[in-house]
């Protein structure tokens, strides 16, 4: 059996003011064939670890492609996506013939000229590959599901876990479906009914966690192959934005349509239910002073780089030292600059810095202060589940009894080690500040005594009720809030 594993992801926020072009992925995660190191650099790298595992305990042949990733950031250049297309496209073309195409994708990545980058480069990879080759991706859930895709591809598996930290048993489950498929074992039908609904399901938390753990039990009876919730993002204007059910079934499509629409339906129900309420900085720094010991763990989930936006808001940095916090930690801060200026000072320097609040009105005011700079690190890293993602050069500083991370690569806040790493033990403070939505939630909650997100007023476009959209699928909620009648 042959088969081509490639990789290409980002997640495009339709809002953000951040150009994504062809140094977003080269500069931040690209691996040619054979390049690639054997442990995941990010989600959508694992379905080519798990390949090279699968091909090394049988007699298949690997023929490795690309694999690629940009930050969430703004819409992808033209000229970028279609460079990194054809690149994979050439090296699927002269690996021909294959038996299984598998694919890590996100399924929110948009470039200029492309609403809908995955469903292009699936359907040009069936063109290549042909009808009879079993073609599959792995996605992350919060992606749009559209017609290009479902049509072009035989599988496609979402991460079940927001936080995401299933993408290597969802591509070890893309692999052994997809080989199932090239044997004749298994015909894939996918169905799928769509939620109307612009929502956020956190599976750390009820009632979200309970339905996910049915819709898993679901799987392997009764022809059930897998069951995925497309969460969509919200913070792209496209026409197939929105949450969607996903069913694939062992050749049963009316059966699969059926358990879609009654999935779907109880999702529906659940609206409104899977995000816990948001604070105010003030309040969740309340929350921490008045606490009997901590750490107690803020997330500033509208400022989250995994979302597209910049990762440099100072709001809530401002409000801990107007209000005198101390024994506090909060990362990463994206400032290239700010930490160029602390590796040319070194460890143990003073300097006056100016970090923060650069790419957007809404990333608040700089910081201006004497800092004390106590770690420089090149090519920091942080882990992610089994996955280790870089940082890039970073630097801690304090400021007041305040430890700041400061990176040079976009990345949310996935462990405690983004701290650790850089000489802080965030079980030690009593306030730690994270920039993420919820992939921060099982690497600090073992550690955290209380957990509060955040609303500081982030780029991120939190409400889909403010939000303007002009292209969406209408009638949606909660912009409509009966769009099933």
């Amino acid at each position: 059996m042959r088969l081509f594993a490639a990789a290409l992801s980002t997640e495009s926020n339709t809002f953000s003011p951040i150009p994504t072009d062809l140094e977003s992925f080269t500069g931040n995660r690209y691996f040619r064939p054979g390049e690639h190191p054997e442990h995941p650099t990010n989600t959508s790298s694992a379905v080519l670890v798990v390949a090279r595992k699968r091909a090394g305990e049988s007699n298949a042949v690997l023929i490795e492609g690309t694999v690629t990733g940009a930050a969430p950031a703004g819409t992808t250049s033209r000229a970028a996506y279609e460079q990194l297309r054809d690149e994979i496209l050439g090296q699927l073309k002269a690996a021909l013939p294959v038996d299984v195409v598998a694919l890590g994708l996100h399924g929110a990545m948009i470039a200029h000229g492309y609403d809908d980058c995955e469903g292009d480069l699936l359907a040009r990879a069936r063109a290549l590959a042909g009808p009879k080759a079993a073609i599959g991706a792995t996605l992350d859930p919060h992606c749009h599901m559209t017609p290009a895709m479902l049509t072009a591809a035989d599988l496609l598996i979402c991460y079940k876990e927001f936080p995401h930290t299933d993408f290597v048993e969802r591509a070890e489950e893309l692999l052994s479906l997809l080989v199932a498929t090239a044997r004749g074992d298994i015909r894939p039908a996918m169905s799928t009914w769509d939620c109307r609904m612009i929502d956020s399901f956190m599976t750390s938390r009820q009632p979200i966690r309970g339905f996910v753990d049915r819709m898993t039990a679901l799987e392997g009876k009764d022809g059930v192959l897998s069951v995925s919730i497309v969460h969509g993002f919200s913070a792209a204007d496209v026409p197939h934005l929105g949450a969607k059910m996903l069913v694939v079934t062992d050749n049963r499509r009316e059966q699969g349509d059926r358990l879609a629409k009654t999935l779907g339906q109880e999702l529906f129900s659940l609206r409104g239910q899977g995000a816990p309420r948001h604070l105010s900085p003030d309040e969740g720094i309340d929350r921490a002073v008045a606490a009997s010991e901590g750490p107690v763990v803020l997330a500033d989930r509208w400022d989250n780089p995994g979302g597209g936006v910049a990762g440099d808001s100072t709001a809530i940095l401002h409000r801990m030292l107007e209000r005198g916090i101390t024994n506090a930690a909060i990362g990463a801060l994206w400032d290239p600059i700010a930490v160029r200026f602390c590796h040319a000072a070194g460890e143990g320097a003073r300097l006056k810095l100016r970090f923060g609040g650069k790419a957007a009105p809404t990333s608040g005011k700089p910081v201006d202060a004497e800092v004390e700079v106590t770690r420089v690190a090149k090519d920091a890293t942080q882990n992610f589940a089994s996955s280790i993602v870089s940082l890039g050069d970073a630097a801690a500083v304090r400021i007041a009894g305040i430890d700041v991370v400061l990176e040079t690569k976009r990345a949310q806040t996935f462990d405690p080690s983004l701290f650790r790493n850089l000489g802080i033990d965030p079980a030690q403070r009593r306030l730690v500040v994270v920039k993420s939505s919820n992939h921060f939630h099982a690497g600090f909650a073992p550690i955290a005594k209380e957990i509060h997100y955040i609303d500081s007023g982030g780029p991120y476009p939190s409400d889909p009720r403010r939000v303007p959209y002009k292209r969406i699928p209408r009638p949606v909620w909660p912009i409509d809030e009966n769009p099933h009648a």
